[in-house]
């Protein structure tokens, strides 16, 4: 476990007397967060300035504290606080002795590199910790889930909680690493050039997950091809000795076996891939089965993984378990873990309605993926489809794509949100008639348009951007079928 000890030797490469004995029970941004023995780390948010909230993680209990140096930081601490400039650092006067240290603050020039600079230092402690990166434009959350539910079939893992995948949730996790741990699984998000390679600097993995590109972020790196350079540091980082996994059916990922010196292992649909999948067969919401190839093996595997898409996190969780030399019944198993589906929520309802949550986020592969699962269903069917964010150049045309699918598949659409209505327009132009499609402004409007139109035993798909806070509609729906509230 961390303890003060390793914060100094951080931080001041110095290890005073009795420090090893005060352990820090964890590591936390948020003030609300601390316990007894917690490391707060003071940042400047968007918003909000975590400085202003050291005297709350002090009374929490804190036992330490990283704060930028600046003025008034320390106020309201208590006269035994233990100031340490990192810069020219000073511990006269700390005694340990029997009982917990009185709070020490750690001045540093930036919070958020400070986090990093530990979790790197705490990374090396760990060497024997096989790493595996996960990124991609789609899919990451769910393929992560998968990957880390195989491995626990022989390892203790780790892995990346929630949307913990970028500058300052991977640093997080790292910090969760103690001597039990075996294999870590990491999301690696990115929002710029560079991004990956610093989270690969900190993180060292040996294997590297790509899982595709598309238009994700394009409104920040500005051209697909700026997105494709930055996943593709994630395999440029890997060591000689480790694997990067490669989507075998994205043009785009199988370029990136040019940027490693790792061995590459590929995974698709695609019979030239390493692992391969064919016969696939939807059971709706029981999941999907298919056939699985490695080179003259067959398998005939089926999960409780939702949709077609739902394959390739399959493949790249059992490319994974190959490459650690995991057995077939290992990986078996980890498939079957209903825990890792992650990203459709199925909230079944008293009446028989049925609604399916993609509120995580959306973008027009992910859209065009949950539309296919729908396609699959019998039931009359309902989408309720907002705006999806950061599309850049390919905004107005990554909402049509999505219309004009959605017109294939539902028989009522409900387009919420500014840029939904593009997708309303675009499934109306498809052959959707006006009695079919429905705008919204707000979620509260589309609540009372679905008290309308929605009746017993529909499925209703929910998704959009996590800006568009579309899981205000899914906590509404759920109420209103509970209350039997629906109309024919």
């Amino acid at each position: 476990m961390l303890t003060l000890a390793d914060l100094f030797q951080c931080f001041t490469n110095t290890r005073p007397a009795g420090t090893e004995r005060i352990e820090i029970s964890s590591v936390v941004v948020d003030s609300r967060q601390v316990q007894a023995g917690s490391l707060f780390v003071a940042m400047q948010g968007e918003s909000l300035d975590g400085h202003t909230f050291i005297p709350d993680a002090r009374a929490r209990g804190a036992a330490a504290i990283v704060a930028e140096t600046r003025a008034g930081v320390g106020e309201g601490l208590g006269p035994n606080t233990h100031l340490i400039n990192t810069t020219n650092p000073s511990v006269a006067g700390l005694q340990p002795g029997p009982s917990p240290l009185a709070p020490v603050v750690f001045l540093v020039d930036s919070s958020l590199a400070a986090l990093q600079q530990l979790a790197t230092f705490w990374r090396r402690k760990f060497d024997a910790v096989q790493v595996i990166g996960v990124t991609g434009s789609v899919g990451k959350s769910s393929t992560k889930e998968l990957i880390a539910a195989v491995l626990r079939q022989r390892y203790n893992t780790l892995k990346s909680e929630g949307n913990l995948n970028n500058e300052i949730g991977l640093p997080l996790t790292l910090l969760q690493l103690n001597e039990t741990h075996q294999r870590a699984v990491l999301e690696m998000g990115m929002y710029a050039l560079g991004e990956i390679k610093m989270l690969s600097d900190i993180a060292r993995p040996r294997i590297g997950v790509v899982t595709n590109v598309g238009p994700v972020h394009l409104e920040r790196l500005g051209s697909i091809e700026n997105i494709t350079r930055a996943k593709a540091e994630l395999v440029e980082a890997l060591p000689a000795d480790g694997v990067a996994i490669l989507n075998g059916d994205d043009a785009r990922v199988i370029t990136m076996k040019e940027n490693t010196k790792a061995r590459v292992f590929c995974y698709g649909f695609n019979p030239d891939c390493d692992v391969w999948a064919d016969q696939v067969e939807s059971f709706g919401l029981e999941g999907i089965g298919f056939v699985l190839h490695r080179d003259t093996e067959e398998l005939h595997v089926r999960v409780p993984l939702l949709g077609r898409h739902s394959v390739h996190t399959a493949l790249a969780a059992t490319s994974v378990g190959l490459a650690e030399g995991m057995t077939w019944d290992e990986i078996l198993r980890g498939l079957q873990d209903v825990s890792a589906q992650l990203r459709l929520i199925v909230v079944p309802a008293a009446n028989g309605a049925t609604i399916i949550d993609d509120t995580y986020n959306a973008s027009p592969a992910s859209s065009l993926a949950a539309l296919n699962l729908m396609a699959e269903m019998s039931e009359r069917k309902i989408a309720v489809l907002g705006d999806m964010l950061e599309l850049g150049t390919e905004e107005q045309s990554g909402h049509q794509v999505v219309g004009g699918r959605a017109a294939q598949v539902v028989d009522v659409l409900i387009a919420v949100g500014t840029r939904g209505k593009w997708i309303g327009q675009a499934a109306r132009d498809a052959g959707m008639s006006e009695e079919q499609v429905f705008f919204a402004d707000t979620n509260l409007q589309a609540i009372e348009i679905l008290q309308k139109v929605m009746r017993a035993g529909d499925m209703v798909l929910v998704k959009g951007s996590r800006g568009a806070k579309m899981e205000e509609i899914v906590s509404a729906l759920s109420r209103i079928i509970e209350s039997g509230s629906e109309t024919d």
